[in-house]
């Protein structure tokens, strides 16, 4: 059961590790891939509801509604500024950017959640906020001006709505992960809708067949079929396995965009990358103390 968990995880995480690579890939404005994503995730997970022979609990949709659509909207906003933050810097920073989630909750659950800030988690906080500098190019003597600035903004914006999502999604009880989900995924592509119809002009008859396919892929195998994955392997993994495997996402970012895009990392970015990832992953490991019985 553990062995299934752990493939069903790591096969998630290598999922979402890839959709930098096919949204830059993409002729299409963010805003509609961002409400396609959610529209045919939200199906899928549906559909997923149905095959298990599960009923959704509307009772508790209708007591965590409130709480749900905060998430959903905020949800859908986050794909919108990952999404630019891929178009207007390298897939890897992006990445990193959007990795600095984890220190946002450190940060702000004292305040939020009333949970202690250990000096650990502070000093990791402060070393990945550090690697945040690097990456922004601010360190490179003689640059005038960065033209991912926009790219970078973008994806630390992503960052802290995706950190407001997990503070909502502690507010909701008695909800299970498939109702949630497909909840906050419709709810996203139904907010999304105005927002795409008022600012983008997509013309459907006009959508090239390789955008097209880029697209379903998008919405099925990257929302549909890894949420689907991730949320089967936490029911028989420890959290603090589940925090370690996450970093395959963004390694698996990192060694595409070199790999496939050509988008090689400079020193500064490389040092960036090891202080991030390696601050939020000792901040999320847990050094457990035996004690010997006398």
């Amino acid at each position: 059961m553990r062995m299934k968990s752990l493939l069903q995880m790591i096969i998630a995480m290598l999922i979402f590790g890839t959709i930098g690579i096919f949204v830059r890939s993409m002729n299409l404005p963010s805003g509609f891939v961002a409400m396609v994503r959610g529209l045919s995730g939200m199906l899928f997970m549906i559909l997923v509801i149905c095959l298990k022979k599960s009923r959704i609990n509307w009772k508790s949709i209708q007591r965590n509604l409130k709480v749900l659509i905060l998430s959903g909207t905020f949800i859908g906003a986050n794909w919108i500024l990952l999404f630019e933050a891929y178009r207007y810097t390298s897939v890897a920073t992006a990445t990193l950017c959007y990795y600095l989630q984890p220190v946002f909750v450190i940060l702000a659950s004292p305040f939020v959640l009333k949970e202690k800030l250990t000096i650990k988690k502070l000093i990791c906080a402060l070393i990945a906020l550090s690697g945040m500098v690097f990456i922004s190019g601010i360190l490179q003597l003689g640059e005038t001006g960065n033209p991912a600035g926009r790219g970078i903004l973008c994806g630390v914006g992503a960052a802290l709505l995706y950190a407001c999502v997990i503070f909502f999604n502690k507010l909701l009880k008695d909800i299970s992960a498939y109702d949630m989900t497909m909840m906050q995924l419709g709810i996203a592509a139904v907010v999304l809708l105005p927002y795409t119809l008022l600012t983008e002009k997509v013309n459907l008859l006009q959508i090239a067949p390789k955008d097209m396919i880029l697209l379903l892929i998008v919405g099925i195998i990257h929302t549909g079929i890894s949420y689907l994955l991730y949320f089967s392997a936490m029911q028989g993994l420890k959290a603090q396995t589940i925090a370690i495997l996450s970093y395959i996402d963004p390694v698996t970012a990192i060694i595409l965009s070199a790999v496939l895009l050509s988008e090689p990392m400079d020193a500064y970015s490389l040092i960036g990358a090891i202080l991030i990832l390696g601050a939020t992953l000792v901040s999320e490991v847990k050094i457990q103390r035996k004690r010997r019985k006398c």
